[in-house]
């Protein structure tokens, strides 16, 4: 039996319209006009969504999910509408740096997704040379850290061994995404103070540019394909646009707390607010969102990086554990500050949606279109509330948007058609499924 749900404004095609998706197992049959008489009608004041597709996320298991993990992230990405995540290879132990330890990572994820999940690989100096082996064991990239991780165990790169990764990968089309802080521009390890001025210029704008332009001329040399995550520095954009119009096969994404937080408003001793590399301040924030608008910026995700309260309640930003946990605010989180700019909701849905996707190789999710997995959300983008951390799905209650009043809010979320999340019910069903090849088998 078919299922069919309507809406008034469903975004089809780039454009919000009135349809009726018709949902046979599990697949979008066919997409048609408005029906007042389908199964499900939503009201006037939600729009029908795609599914999200969020590309950075640490989920943290095995070995911390006291931190996270499979069974609370996932339930948190449904909430979120945010119906598959690529889970990061740290700060699971172990990391995910070998097929061993992707068998590991798999176990354990095992009757717990309420989303669909993917992985991260990792690249690190011990590994270079059996990327190969990774890819095939199922991930869909690898990501290094041209800077000290946090995690001993997961190394960062240095540029000959930048450049030796990207010619294994570039052998075999392989994916390296980059985490681009350039130590030589670090400052400070250890205590700085509750003053958050302090971790900012401990971790300046030219670590990340300096890095970005050594992984630019990396990937020019080498013909491989390279992705920059969470950048932070709007002025890295110029390099980026440049690069791109040279053809160095080049991606970014930046992350919700750069696009909707600023580094004036940041309390003494908030770890809430830390992440590296770090907020920065409002002029910054619209460079970021210049190049949100003239496509700069290829997709916008939660880098969903959750802690114990007790890691985060440190009133030191240099001892505090670093990481924000946005998975599930992040949707309405930048529809806020992108409706505050007069950015419609259809210009931003392609950088949660279709963005992330075709960064991940997940070709075929984020849109509402015939044959695609039905994954829908029902978001009403007028309705306002008060973020709650304690009511978020996260294992951890720590939120830096707690108490902010946020615009959109998701009602309902479908996995394959079914019902993953209403809003005020728990998260129950365990329907997600492990995507561990480059094709989506749905």
């Amino acid at each position: 039996m078919s299922t069919r749900i309507s809406a008034r404004r469903t975004f089809v095609g780039g454009r919000f319209v009135p349809a009726t998706v018709v949902i046979d197992e599990g697949r979008i049959a066919a997409v048609t006009v408005f029906d007042p008489m389908a199964d499900r009608v939503l009201p006037d004041d939600a729009v029908l969504l795609p599914g999200l597709v969020d590309s950075h996320v640490h989920l943290d298991e095995p070995g911390r999910t006291e931190w996270e993990g499979f069974a609370t992230g996932t339930a948190a990405a449904a909430a979120g509408g945010v119906t598959t995540v690529v889970d990061m290879p740290l700060n699971s132990s172990p990391v995910t740096t070998t097929p061993e330890a992707l068998d590991a990572k798999r176990a354990a994820a095992a009757g717990k997704l309420a989303v669909d999940v993917a992985y991260w690989g990792g690249a690190v100096p011990e590994n270079l040379g059996s990327l190969r082996a990774l890819t095939d064991a199922g991930v869909v990239g690898v990501k290094c850290f041209l800077s000290p991780s946090g995690i001993d165990e997961f190394g960062h790169l240095d540029a000959a061994q930048l450049e030796a990764c990207l010619a294994e990968l570039a052998e075999f089309d392989g994916l390296l995404i980059v985490h681009a802080e350039d130590p030589a521009h670090l400052h400070a390890d250890g205590a700085l103070g509750s003053h958050y001025a302090d971790f900012e210029a401990s971790r300046p704008p030219m670590s990340e540019r300096a890095a970005i332009r050594r992984v630019i001329e990396a990937a020019r040399r080498t013909g491989a394909r390279a992705h920059i995550v969470h950048v932070s520095d709007g002025e890295a954009l110029d390099d980026v646009r440049a690069a791109k119009a040279e053809g160095v096969r080049l991606t970014v994404e930046t992350c919700p707390h750069y696009l909707t937080l600023d580094a004036a408003e940041v309390p003494d001793g908030a770890a809430a607010f830390k992440c590296c590399p770090p907020i920065r301040g409002a002029a910054n924030r619209d460079l970021l969102w210049a190049g949100v608008v003239d496509g700069t910026v290829d997709a916008i995700v939660s880098d969903h990086s959750p802690a114990t309260v007790e890691l985060k309640s440190n009133p030191d930003f240099g001892l505090a554990w670093g990481g924000i946990a946005g998975l599930q605010t992040g949707l309405s989180s930048v529809h806020t500050a992108a409706r505050g700019r007069g950015i419609p909701l259809e210009d931003l849905l392609p950088l949660l949606t279709t963005g992330p996707a075709r960064i991940a190789g997940l070709g075929g999710l984020g849109v509402i279109a015939p044959g695609a997995p039905a994954h829908l959300v029902a978001f009403a983008p007028d309705e306002e509330f008060v973020v709650d951390a304690a009511a978020l799905e996260y294992r951890n209650p720590v939120s830096p948007w707690h108490g902010q009043t946020l615009a959109g809010v998701v009602r309902e979320t479908w996995l394959r058609g079914e019902s993953v999340f209403r809003r005020g019910e728990p998260v129950t069903l365990r329907s997600g499924r492990e995507l561990v090849t480059t094709v989506v088998e749905a």
